[in-house]
This record gives C-alpha cells, sequence and structure tokens, in this order.
C-alpha cells in the first residue's frame, strides 16, 4: 500500500481552475442546470419534473478545493444541495458538504461526513452562523495526507485526521471527482421527514461561482504536485485556526457522531477517543 501510495503521489501534477465548462459537465437534469455570464456561472434549479447535478472532468487526489456557493433562499424545506469530493465503486472515499434547507427564517443545516473504503458514518452537523442564501459564501475542502480540513469563508469547522497508525482507515489513495446536486429529499432532510417541501415555491435555485482547485491530478510521467508552489500539502491548523474551529464548534454544531453513545452501543469510533 506504501509503495503505491508514492507511486500515486509521483505521477501527480498541480493545476488551477478556469471557468465551469472547462471543468465540469452538466450529469442529469436536462434544463435545470445551466452555465452563465460566459461560464464563470453555474445554476443548478429543482421543481416537481426534476433537479439536477454536475460533476468535474478531473479528478484529484489531495488539493485545496474552494467554491463559492449561494443557496436556495426563502422556503428550502425538503431540499439538499450537495458538495462533495467521491471515488467510485462499493469500496468508496468520500468528502461531504450536505446543505439541508428549511422553513424560511430557519437556518440551513450543515451536514458534513467523511467515507473512507467505502465506510461513512463520521457525520458532523451545524448551523451557519450567516444567511447562506444572501449572497456566495466559499465552502472549501482541504485534503492532504495528514488531514481533510473542512472549512467555511477560510474558517475551519472540522479536522479529519490521518489516523491509520491507530486503525483508522484514511482516504489516499483513490482519485474523486467534485460532484454537486440539487435534489428533493424531503422524506428525510427536514426535520427528519417531518416538513415537506413546497412546490408552490418552485423553481428552487442554487448558484455556483469563482471555483478553484490548487490540487492533484493523476498525470502518468508528470511532476510532483506537493512542491514549495502546493502549500497545502503538509497545512495543518495552527493555534489561531484550532480556536476559530472551537469557536464554531462549541457554538453551532449540533451533531457530533463521536458524541452518540446510542448508535455505536458496541463503543464509539477509535478515532473518536484521540485527541
Amino acid at each position: 500500500m506504501a509503495l503505491r501510495f508514492l507511486l500515486l503521489v509521483s505521477s501527480m501534477v498541480a493545476i488551477a481552475s478556469a471557468g465551469f465548462p472547462q471543468n465540469f459537465d452538466i450529469t442529469w437534469g436536462e434544463g435545470h442546470a445551466k452555465f452563465l455570464d460566459n461560464g464563470q456561472l453555474l445554476t443548478l434549479s429543482l421543481d416537481k419534473a426534476s433537479g439536477a447535478g454536475f460533476q468535474s472532468k478531473d479528478e484529484y487526489l489531495f488539493g485545496k478545493i474552494d467554491m463559492q456557493i449561494k443557496l436556495v433562499p426563502g422556503n428550502s424545506a425538503g431540499t439538499v444541495t450537495a458538495y462533495y469530493l467521491s471515488s467510485e465503486g462499493p469500496a468508496h472515499d468520500e468528502i461531504d458538504f450536505e446543505f439541508l434547507g428549511n422553513l424560511s427564517g430557519d437556518p440551513y443545516t450543515l451536514h458534513t461526513n467523511v467515507f473512507a473504503q467505502g465506510k461513512g458514518n463520521r457525520e458532523m452537523q451545524f448551523k451557519l452562523w450567516f444567511d447562506p442564501t444572501k449572497q456566495f459564501h466559499t465552502y472549501s475542502i482541504l485534503w492532504n495526507p495528514r488531514h481533510i480540513i473542512f472549512m467555511v469563508d477560510g474558517t475551519p469547522i472540522r479536522d479529519f485526521k490521518n489516523l491509520e497508525s491507530r486503525g483508522v482507515a484514511f482516504p489516499k489513495d483513490q482519485p474523486m471527482r467534485i460532484y454537486s446536486s440539487l435534489w428533493n429529499a424531503d422524506d428525510w432532510a427536514t426535520r427528519g421527514g417531518l416538513v415537506k417541501t413546497d412546490w408552490t415555491k418552485a423553481p428552487f435555485v442554487a448558484s455556483y461561482r469563482n471555483f478553484n482547485a490548487d490540487a492533484c491530478v493523476p498525470a502518468s510521467g508528470r511532476s510532483r504536485c506537493d512542491s514549495a508552489n502546493s502549500g497545502w500539502w503538509n497545512q495543518e491548523l495552527d493555534s489561531a485556526s484550532h480556536a476559530r474551529m472551537r469557536w464554531v464548534q462549541k457554538n453551532y454544531m449540533i451533531y457530533n457522531y463521536c458524541n452518540d453513545v446510542k448508535r455505536f452501543p458496541q463503543g464509539l469510533p477509535p478515532e473518536c477517543s484521540i485527541a
């Protein structure tokens, strides 16, 4: 495994992004996904007929991924806007942002999760400290061999560490594409499915801009990307960033799988007891 890891890393090249059509393909929801402003803006819409989704043309193995998103305004109950990295297959890896809609005036729920080798169940949920429908905000994933750090407008909200030495699987071998979708999940998304989608408010629209990937893509025979120009390769949280993350988790985290003893009667996952 270590040899495979080194071979993969040595065949990476750092890349940066351009407009949406150069980086993404619309994958479903014909007519419900649009490139606008000469490809600098992408919108997904949801109505009773269909939602929509897109995926990146490239696969990535480590990087700093940024996307500015403006979420569905007004009564978004029942809707889910998903933005995530994922590999393919039953033993897939995945790094998730999911935004669960709510009634007008109530805050969105930001749902995060990490899958490694097909195993997830690592959910943390937050209420955002701003209205994510009024303007664009930046949602970032920093993924390097030691950390997966979730960030909102540069503020870290979660740090999933590589604890393979302690028996915890960590995504590091499978390249992942970026995916996003807007879809109806009113059987579970809002208050456990108690609040249904109000289709009289459709179409529901989420907007995307300013995508950037300072990341690695498989490119056999080309240069390494863990160079001096890829500051994220060795990046981790400093004391100030730790303090900001603790502030978010203290004030805005509403669910942490590491505190859910009822869900894990045989004992919490091992990473929960490791500082």
